[in-house]
């Protein structure tokens, strides 16, 4: 005898708004505050609008160093501007720079990073950050960090109601994580340069969704960083500093062939090179030293 097929019937009188209750198919909303991003379209499809306050959020990204500071910075400008306390940076790839960092509305002053020789170590400074009254913020960059560790930051995080960035590499996208918002971001492709050499080129932000409390995003965000007129001349730069470096790979190429006693053409002036000595770009002053 086969057994009963079972149906899910929703009773028709069910009212559509049940306080406490939330449907899954639509983002979540609660008493969870939370904090504008700075980036419209990003705040559109986030529960709350915003980066949750109190919460782990981690960012997932190809490389560290190139897109963190462009996607949080706007929230922790608007973040410092109402409420006192820190940002504490643990464990950053590189060394922020104070002027942009000002120019973008974030005081240097409430800027505090932290070193540190080893993951445990970055680990243990996050914590304590976070159970600190007068801590506003934290970004850590933690390449390696088990989902208990990363529950540990999120209670420290809720204990406070402070912000919480990880930072972590693209490769631990199939890892779990407890994380309540989950992103990957990358730069934006520029048409007609390869991968690595696009990877500067454009200010915009690629967002993928991976994890929030609502339904699946489907399609990336693109983020505009900077003013369009800037952003063609970023592209430009990058363009000519790829010609140059094709350049420069191949006059190596004949130096060794030359060094090796080998027949070689004549050299004639590459379309690339020819760009390169017309009127260039303030912003192209390493595409300039790289051909010379």
């Amino acid at each position: 005898m086969p057994a009963p097929s079972l149906s899910l019937r929703i009773a028709p009188d069910l009212p559509s708004a049940v306080p406490g209750v939330w449907h899954a198919d639509a983002l979540g909303a609660g008493p969870q505050a939370t904090q504008p991003t700075g980036h419209a379209l990003l705040d559109a499809q986030l529960p709350g609008g915003g980066w949750p306050v109190g919460a782990l959020c981690e960012v997932l990204q190809p490389l560290a160093g190139l897109h963190e500071w462009q996607l949080v910075l706007p929230a922790l400008a608007q973040a410092t501007a109402r409420r006192a306390g820190a940002v504490v940076a643990v464990a950053p790839p590189c060394e922020p720079f104070g002027p942009a960092l000002k120019a973008q509305g974030l005081p240097p002053e409430r800027l505090c990073v932290v070193r540190a020789d080893s993951a445990r170590a970055a680990f243990w400074a996050a914590e304590q950050a976070l159970r600190c009254g007068d801590v506003l913020a934290v970004m850590a960059w933690l390449p390696q960090a088990p989902a208990a560790a990363l529950r540990r930051l999120q209670l420290a995080a809720a204990q406070q109601q402070q912000l919480l960035w990880v930072f972590r590499p693209a490769s631990a996208a199939p890892q779990a994580s407890p994380a309540l918002l989950r992103l990957q971001v990358q730069g934006l492709q520029v048409q007609g340069l390869p991968a690595e050499a696009s990877t500067s080129a454009a200010p915009g932000l690629q967002v993928q969704i991976l994890k929030r409390r609502g339904p699946p995003l489907v399609q990336a965000l693109d983020l505009p960083g900077c003013h369009p007129r800037l952003a063609l001349a970023l592209a430009a730069q990058a363009e000519r500093r790829h010609a140059a470096q094709v350049v420069a790979r191949a006059m190596v190429a004949r130096y060794n062939a030359v060094a090796l006693g080998e027949q070689t053409a004549p050299m004639h002036p590459e379309p690339a090179m020819v760009a390169l000595q017309g009127r260039g770009h303030a912003l192209d002053r390493i595409a300039a030293a790289m051909a010379g």
